[in-house]
């Protein structure tokens, strides 16, 4: 059976009409109901979040770049961290980056795309491991389940460093070439700040602040330091470590 589709209008009767004001007003209730959602939606999320602009400067106010910044509320909450994957290379006999900061349970790959091989090992209480003579891409991915400082070292190469700064707080990041890192999407609330550096002196207890961030705004937060920086990253693999 075929059917045929007027071009005009069709005309409706009293209940067609009835049936078809009803259809309106319900959806434009509907919309309404889900206007207001969305907007509540909204405001419980991003509109509420804010941000923290953190600036790490040395005695005479220069930028120090690479310092590892960590942000934990003040009162410990639980967050749920996704599994994440990051990289650590080898390039002209030194790692690449030389400060690496990654979450609790992040899976971290060791390639070599230097020309000569290396032997990468750790025997930092946060994490024991040993990568035999390997050019390329020729071993696993180590999975960092502790938080704490890994100190990387060559057993071929006695000055190439690295570090591997594993943290459970959950906003965190490298400063830039000027000192500053920005982190956003930060519930409204009281923060603890903690900051580290290979090149760092001051005494650990000196680099942690505490802030508040505001719903809505950029909270800023300036550290300058006390001491000199050091000529040289600290702490160093230890030779000593090696079982021989």
């Amino acid at each position: 059976m075929s059917h045929t589709v007027s071009s005009g209008c069709r005309r409706l009767g009293a209940s067609g009409r009835s049936a078809a004001r009803f259809a309106i007003a319900t959806q434009h209730f509907a919309n309404k109901i889900a206007f207001s959602w969305l907007v509540a939606l909204i405001g419980a999320t991003g509109c509420s979040a804010g941000e923290l602009a953190v600036t790490v400067v040395d005695r005479l106010g220069q930028g120090v770049s690479e310092a590892v910044v960590t942000v934990a509320p003040a009162v410990p909450r639980a967050y749920r961290q996704s599994a994440a994957t990051a990289i650590m290379d080898q390039r002209d006999l030194a790692f690449t980056p030389r400060v690496l900061v990654v979450a609790v349970g992040t899976s971290v790959e060791f390639p070599n795309n230097d020309t000569v091989s290396h032997q990468v090992y750790s025997f930092s209480e946060a994490k024991h491991f040993q990568l035999p003579l390997y050019k390329g891409v020729r071993h696993p991915p180590i999975t960092f389940e502790h938080e704490g400082l890994v100190v990387l070292g060559c057993n071929i190469h006695d000055e190439m460093v690295g570090y591997i700064y594993v943290t459970d707080a959950p906003f965190f990041g490298k400063t830039d070439s000027g000192g500053m890192l920005n982190l956003q999407e930060l519930p409204g609330g009281d923060y603890r700040i903690s900051v580290w550096s290979p090149i760092i002196a001051d005494p650990s207890q000196t680099l942690i602040h505490n802030v508040h961030v505001d719903q809505h705004e950029t909270t800023t937060s300036r550290i300058q330091l006390i001491r000199e920086l050091r000529a040289r990253p600290e702490p160093r693999p230890r030779r000593t470590d090696w079982a021989y």
